[in-house]
């Protein structure tokens, strides 16, 4: 997001943030009412761009806003929602973006609340490393044609009883309702957005074995030294990478396997 809708979209934070301080907030509820939200101002396009027409005052917006989920959610949602309407939007799919953000950030406090937040993010990681390694189940979970219900009952096969269910609720809200993203690139938000929950960064990191509980320690307090907070390791096993670790980032590649410092040294010898 841009100007004006990155304005927003921190402001709707901060106030989510207020809200969910409150323990006596239910965030299940409050999720599956902003999800709601979410899936009906994606449909209806049109009612999307008058909550974000910069001609309407603020104040008007909110109240239509108030009139039309008044009687369908909760009242945590609707000032949630009308106070973003009352906010300027750069674009009106801005708006539902934000939306669905929180949706998704408010199964994240639930699984806060119960110290299950480090599970999730595991969990939200394994899962994009099956997809990303089956072509079958990738097909199966984005066939357009296949319906909501078949592939919630996919997942649920997958995912039931083997998962929190805050990873399942996430799961199966990005998968039937994607919104124009790939399957892994929703994965990669969630997992990110997961990390944000605690302020901390994910790393990914690829080395040629399990890494011991010692390795793990001294890689993770080298690395929150290294960008000055704390860092979510996220471990995968690729013995092409013949020993060291490959630790990625965001964008950033921290390189330091064997297999890297061999190829280095072929360049060096081959000039």
């Amino acid at each position: 997001m841009n100007g004006a809708s990155r304005e927003a979209l921190a402001s709707a934070r901060e106030r989510f943030d207020a809200l969910t301080d409150n323990t006596a907030v239910d965030a299940v509820k409050l999720a599956e009412e902003l999800a709601a939200v979410t899936a009906l101002l994606d449909r209806e396009v049109s009612l999307r761009r008058v909550l974000t027409d910069p001609a309407q005052a603020g104040e008007a917006k909110a109240e239509l806003a108030g009139r039309l989920l008044g009687s369908q959610v909760g009242g945590e949602t609707v000032d949630l929602v009308s106070g973003m309407v009352r906010s300027r939007w750069s674009r009106s799919r801005d708006l539902v973006d934000a939306i669905e953000e929180l949706a998704d950030s408010a199964d994240l406090v639930a699984a806060q609340r119960t110290d299950a937040l480090d599970d999730v993010e595991d969990e939200l990681f394994r899962f994009s490393r099956i997809v990303s390694g089956s072509t079958e189940l990738r097909a199966a979970l984005t066939d357009r044609v296949a319906g909501d219900q078949a592939k919630a009952e996919l997942l649920s096969r997958l995912l039931g009883g083997r998962a929190n269910p805050v990873t399942e609720r996430l799961v199966v809200r990005l998968v039937a309702h994607p919104r124009g993203r790939s399957l892994e690139a929703g994965l990669t938000a969630l997992s990110k957005l997961a990390a944000e929950r605690r302020d901390r960064m994910v790393a990914v990191v690829t080395s040629a074995v399990p890494l011991s509980d010692r390795q793990k320690q001294r890689l993770g307090a080298a690395l929150a030294k290294l960008y000055g907070r704390q860092v979510h390791l996220n471990l995968d096993v690729d013995p092409a990478v013949l020993g060291g670790v490959v630790v990625r980032i965001g964008d950033e590649v921290i390189n330091g396997t064997i297999a890297d410092r061999l190829e280095e040294a072929s360049r060096r010898m081959a000039g």
